[in-house]
């Protein structure tokens, strides 16, 4: 699906429908919209965006690869539903072995972000809560692809990302 990337898009895909974003900020929202988060879209408080294809991510998204992009906690504001979340926390299954807590709309079960030891004062937000499409295909199209070993095979790698084995580390 092509985006006018010189305009916003904010289709169908929540149940509130009043997702925003500036030259600077955005929200992401959770699927029913009882929770919505404001984050940088760049500068200081945008760190990184990748995909991941391990195998934690594998089955916190029933998929196969996550797409996702850190900001620094300082950055991210909670703009409702904060009270809304519940958190699922192991150390199981993340590659690192480090604890990983899973943030969760209660009402529909989004996964909205985690926050993980391996990232201190950073969250971890899904690029597919993002509120205005046209930023993932922009600012927040994926820059680095990890655990490029685990990617399923009639997958491509990601255009223009670094391929890295594991965390690249």
């Amino acid at each position: 699906m092509g985006y006018d990337l010189t305009k916003q898009n904010f289709p169908l895909a929540n149940q509130t429908q009043d997702g925003w974003s500036t030259e600077t900020e955005a929200t992401a929202t959770c699927f029913c919209g009882a929770v919505q988060l404001a984050f940088p879209t760049e500068g200081d408080g945008l760190v990184t965006t990748f995909v991941c294809n391990c195998s934690d991510c594998h089955k916190i998204s029933s998929s196969m690869f996550c797409s996702n992009f850190i900001v620094k906690d300082s950055h991210l504001k909670h703009l409702r539903g904060q009270e809304n979340l519940t958190a699922f926390a192991q150390k199981k299954t993340p590659a690192s072995q480090k604890l990983m807590t899973n943030y969760f709309c209660k009402t529909c079960g989004t996964l909205l972000y985690r926050v993980g030891e391996s990232w201190p004062e950073q969250s971890i937000l899904r690029i597919g809560t993002v509120d205005d499409f046209t930023l993932m295909e922009t600012k927040l199209k994926p820059q680095l692809e990890f655990f490029t070993e685990g990617r399923s095979g009639w997958l491509c790698a990601v255009d223009g990302a670094k391929q890295l084995k594991g965390m690249g580390n």
